[in-house]
């Protein structure tokens, strides 16, 4: 008999479907309440660090140079009090073979893949992972399917996702692209039971220990290059991986103190899913309209159990405009030489601002860029930007409001990192483990897991359990 492929029927087996396609039985880190054991299922990539530095070199991947921004250090400081204005560097990404970080995810992605015996890979990406799975895949021999959210329902496309489909297409892939709206994830798992492909989701243990290397890297040659770990690491947040990869990193290579800062680009009224606003955004990644529901609740993502936790790791959440982020790219180009992708500078300009608190003698580190170019350029952009009724001026981008302008600073003074609330978004994310699970009370492992989840404190979290009105029952352990 064949299967129900209607919309309901697909989704009553996405379950199913989704443990084929990555070879992980989620079911058994649960606790059967709010925890689940994390650490256990980071050890399911059956890899080491040094097995993954060499997958990585394998195909290319990785050891990336760091640079020293001299001339926007030197701005910075202008523009700081005296004896303010750390050294900025740059971990540059964009020589990896897909040209962004997310080679290091795609390459653990695809190598696991092919050694578990899959004849192709798939991922539903409208961004810079997808080139980096179709040009894994390509490494490998391995089919390859992108699935794009690209068009709203006039059949109007973001000129970054076109350049997008036109680099998987280079590499061999077959790109599968749709509108904005539910379809994505049903298509998504269609083709995942159709075909029988592995899921090279962003979200597996596996893209996740892909990115520790970079946050180990990052310590390794900063150890060589200053004889000291940096003081701060600036990651650009989406979906949480790119900061909880290289966090992770961080620890394993000892670097403790060094600080972990996310950074998004604000689009704070914006929603991802609305077919009238999906051209009013000119950042496809990066943003807010990722990062805050990401942190909020992580397991939203196509797999039963994100790897990707952001707020176990960070220390710091700040946003920054999208006017800020294409000055900073040009800035970057004209003083530094170094043209990159508008949406991996997000960091950059978060960075640029933050530099300015910390003393001379710090270092900050912006943890990633990426390749530019076709659509990917701030021009094309701006052009497609104006088109569909966004103002473009000059200003102060305190007054830019997403969907109606874009504000570029007319002195880079104007350039701000705005901090969000990090105890706020822990609340909404304790909250909503609550009525997920729709728990009356917690154990001591549930208790122990909020606790890391939210890199907090048993205080904070029965405090905003009393607030929920979910009681903690100590268990007798007996004898």
């Amino acid at each position: 008999m064949s299967e129900d492929i209607s919309y309901l029927g697909v989704m009553s087996r996405k379950n199913e479907i989704m443990k084929n396609a990555v070879g992980i039985d989620y079911e058994k880190f649960e606790s059967g309440s709010i925890a689940f054991d994390y650490e256990k299922m980071m050890r399911e990539t059956g890899y080491t660090l040094d097995e993954m530095q060499k997958i990585q070199r394998d195909v290319s991947v990785g050891n990336t140079p760091i640079i020293e921004l001299k001339n926007l250090t030197k701005l910075a400081r202008r523009l700081s009090p005296k004896g303010k204005g750390a050294r900025i560097f740059i971990k540059d990404e964009a020589s990896n073979p897909s040209g962004s970080f997310k080679a290091r995810r795609a390459a653990n992605a695809v190598y696991h893949a092919k050694k578990l015996g899959y004849k192709g890979v798939i991922a539903a990406t409208s961004g810079n992972y997808g080139a980096a799975v179709a040009s894994q895949a390509a490494m490998h021999g391995l089919k390859c399917i992108i699935v794009q959210e690209c068009y709203d329902s006039k059949g109007k496309g973001q000129p970054e996702i076109i350049e997008k489909a036109r680099k998987c297409e280079s590499y061999g892939a077959e790109v599968v692209q749709l509108t904005v709206g539910p379809e994505l994830f049903y298509i998504f798992l269609r083709l995942l039971e159709e075909t029988g492909y592995f899921n090279a989701s962003l979200y597996t243990p596996f893209g996740i220990a892909g990115v520790e290397v970079l946050g180990y890297e990052i310590a390794m040659q900063f150890r060589e290059k200053e004889g000291r770990d940096p003081d701060v690491v600036v990651c650009t947040n989406a979906g949480g991986g790119n900061l909880t990869g290289t966090a992770r990193g961080l620890i394993k290579a000892g670097a403790i103190n060094t600080k972990v800062v996310g950074a998004s680009v604000n689009l704070k009224g914006l929603h991802m899913a609305s077919d009238i606003q999906f051209n009013k955004k000119s950042f496809t990644t990066g943003h807010t309209g990722f990062g805050i529901p990401f942190c909020t609740w992580p397991d939203r993502s196509d797999v039963p159990r994100s790897a990707a936790r952001p707020l176990r790791y960070m220390d710091r959440y700040v946003t920054v405009n999208q006017g800020e982020v294409f000055y900073i790219t040009e800035a970057l180009a004209q003083l530094e030489g170094l043209e990159r992708g508008p949406a991996g500078n997000t960091s950059l300009a978060a960075g640029f601002a933050l530099a300015q608190e910390l003393d001379e003698n710090k270092i900050i580190v912006v943890q990633e860029t990426e390749y530019t170019g076709a659509g990917k350029h701030i021009q094309p952009q701006l052009t497609f930007a104006r088109e569909n009724g966004i103002e473009i001026k000059f200003g102060n981008p305190e007054d830019e409001i997403p969907g109606k302008n874009i504000i570029l600073p007319e002195h880079p003074s104007l350039i701000k990192a705005r901090d969000i609330d990090l105890n706020n978004i822990k609340k909404s994310y304790i909250k909503n483990c609550v009525e997920k699970t729709k728990v009356t009370n917690i154990n001591y492992e549930d208790l122990e897991f909020l606790i890391k989840d939210t890199k907090s404190n048993e205080e904070f979290v029965k405090e905003v359990l009393n607030d929920l009105n979910v009681k903690y029952v100590q268990q007798n352990l007996g004898v």
